[in-house]
């Protein structure tokens, strides 16, 4: 089903008043039946006519009503419902409702009529923005039926940027129109808007057209809308690779850890990230029933959350079962896919198997309109910028403090550092729950950008480890560099060859880099190695 353009829910006063004003076509009982009751067809050319006269305000409000399936008749009568009252359209008095009043029901094709309709109502708002997107509307559903009115607003259109888009929603309408040379002159107009629906547009009515002149010029159109949207295009699948590449990142920083530090196979690092998805979706349910005043903060909250929660089952799992397993990587694979076998159950058996949904605060909703067909979701922009803080976070974790110290030098040197004091197996323990823990924010961020679910993980383990292997084992600068060209690579190669080819050979690269060049991107040197 369509939604109404934005804006288009509710009258402006200014609308109304404007109207009431005008008053060039009062609303009639006539008329009122003619836009509730019979066919479509009849109902859409009432609609029409009832907008391009010129409608009073009550003509606006019944249209309003009738999108809001607010409107019941009877033979001859019609009323607008409200509270449980029915109230008359016309003189606006209160009057019984009969029991045997019917609901005028409204077809997907009614509903874009109506929406079109309350768009072109907002043409004459005081609120710049609301005649803006109800501009945008009437370029995507062009009527000729409203060239009247379109005319009428740009000779009252006072702002320069939404006259030229009410010219443009001018030269779209008369796009349908029966005249050649009107269909030729909007065809040749509409290659200024270089917007993705004006050319759907254009590509709709090109496979009406009949005329070979207008087809011609539809053609040509199409190709400078083309070519000025390869820009937004090409700008579009680098942000989706970057955005792939920031989410390959926060998956790989933890098994930076735990395999590239430690060289513990962890099959069961994807489970730790749904481990923190879930432990988001948990503290969401809890400001949602407890703080719904704050739930725009339940993030922030649900961070640390995650966190802990991934790093104490981590810590469990090191000291429960891998500690006996350290130097046979074969035992410790099948000991953590079965363990990963075991989350997930558990999961399934507390959650339900069905996917549960984590939404995102109103701070990360939406986006940055770059281009006309260029939008940067406000929540990936906020994953790329988290990636970002992770890997400094984790740097200098690792590079400039004590603990870092001791996990270089127990991964580096175990029987040295244990001579020096340290405790090992302590130190382990810490270390595993420190990549745990960053699986679980890897988890917090996908939650924002995906469904929660028990095979989370399982979507993204495999990818993760290739990106430690390319990068270089226990280097994170490698992880960057191998994450962010995974990811534009697959977004690249899927515009030519689809995501399953895409995937194909993004692995056969690595199988090749691999042989090529086994210690990664960055390989350890000297004392390190």
């Amino acid at each position: 089903m369509r939604k109404c353009p934005s804006g288009c829910r509710s009258l402006g006063i200014g609308i109304l008043f404007f109207f009431i004003a005008k008053c060039a076509c009062a609303l009639t009982h006539e008329n009122a039946v003619a836009m509730a009751a019979g066919d479509a067809d009849a109902r859409i050319a009432a609609l029409a006519r009832a907008v391009a006269d010129e409608p009073d305000a009550r003509t606006a409000a019944f249209i309003q009503a009738l999108a809001d399936d607010a409107v019941k008749f009877k033979g001859e009568r019609v009323w607008v419902v409200k509270d449980g009252q029915g109230a008359d359209p016309v003189t606006g008095e209160t009057t019984a409702l009969p029991e045997d009043a019917e609901d005028v029901m409204n077809n997907n094709r009614l509903r874009g009529e109506l929406d079109t309709a309350l768009a072109a109502l907002q043409l004459f708002g005081p609120d710049r923005s609301a005649r803006l997107a109800a501009v945008a509307a009437l370029v995507k559903e062009p009527n000729p039926a409203l060239l009247g009115l379109l005319d009428k607003a740009l000779t009252t259109e006072t702002d320069g940027t939404v006259k030229t888009q009410l010219v443009l929603a001018r030269s779209a309408a008369l796009l349908g129109s029966d005249d050649g040379a009107q269909r030729l002159a909007a065809a040749k107009a509409l290659a200024q808007s270089q917007t993705p629906a004006t050319q759907l547009l254009l590509n709709q009515r090109l496979a009406e057209e009949t005329d070979p002149v207008v087809k011609s010029a539809i053609q040509a159109s199409l190709r400078v809308i083309a070519d000025g949207l390869k820009l937004g295009d090409y700008l579009g699948t680098l942000f989706t690779g970057i955005s792939l590449g920031s989410v390959l990142l926060l998956v790989a920083l933890g098994l930076a850890i735990t395999y590239g530090l430690m060289g513990v196979i962890n099959m069961a690092h994807g489970e730790l990230m749904m481990i923190g998805a879930y432990a988001t979706y948990l503290v969401q349910g809890l400001f949602r029933t407890h703080l719904p005043g704050a739930f725009d903060w339940y993030l922030v909250a649900a961070l640390p959350v995650a966190f802990i929660t991934s790093a104490l089952v981590g810590a469990a799992l090191e000291r429960g079962v891998l500690r006996f397993l350290y130097g046979r990587p074969l035992e410790t694979l099948l000991a953590t896919w079965g363990i990963s076998l075991v989350l997930m159950q558990a999961v399934r058996s507390l959650f339900g198997a069905q996917n549960v949904g984590v939404e995102n605060p109103s701070w990360m909703s939406g986006g940055v309109q770059v281009l006309a067909n260029l939008t940067l979701p406000y929540n990936r922009l906020v994953i790329i910028a988290f990636a970002g803080a992770v890997l400094l976070g984790m740097a200098w974790l690792i590079g400039r403090t004590r603990l870092g110290l001791f996990v270089r030098g127990v991964t580096q040197n175990r029987p040295m550092a244990s001579c020096m004091g340290v405790n090992t197996a302590r130190i382990d323990t810490y270390a595993f729950a420190l990549g745990s823990g960053i699986a679980g924010l890897a988890g917090c961020a996908l939650s924002q950008v995906g469904n929660v679910g028990p095979d989370l993980g399982q979507n993204y383990i495999v990818d993760a480890f290739m990106v430690v292997v390319v990068g270089g084992v226990g280097q994170l600068a490698g992880a960057v560099y191998a994450a962010l060209g995974l990811g534009m690579a697959s977004k690249l190669l899927e515009g030519w060859t689809g995501a399953v080819l895409a995937k194909i050979a993004v692995l056969v690269f690595i199988i090749v880099f691999i042989q090529k060049r086994p210690q990664g991107i960055f390989a350890m040197k000297g004392r390190e190695a």
